[in-house]
């Protein structure tokens, strides 16, 4: 049986560790003086984004003929947070 676990574990490591390279680094945005990770800018202009959409969608009278809302909203959110990060942080 530990010889089994011991066969499993050390290669499931070993993919796990693959993605770690030496040098690497993770994108950052500078915002007034401090480093933030990429990812946090993406998010914040994929909300905005979709709060925008949202408004659109009020003044054209579709928001009403959504359902479910919250999950169009949700999956709004995430292609634009998606979008912006492959089109401005793609290394």
């Amino acid at each position: 049986m530990n010889l089994l676990r011991t066969a499993f574990i050390l290669p499931l490591t070993g993919l796990m560790l693959a993605g770690c390279q030496a040098g690497a680094h993770s994108p950052t945005v500078d915002v007034l003086g401090s480093y933030f990770p990429a990812w946090v800018v993406c998010i914040v202009i994929g909300l905005a984004l979709t709060l925008v959409t949202r408004q659109i969608f009020i003044g054209l009278k579709v928001d009403a003929h959504l359902r479910p809302a919250p999950l169009i909203y949700l999956c709004l959110m995430i292609f634009y947070t998606l979008s912006f990060w492959l089109l401005f942080f793609q290394n």
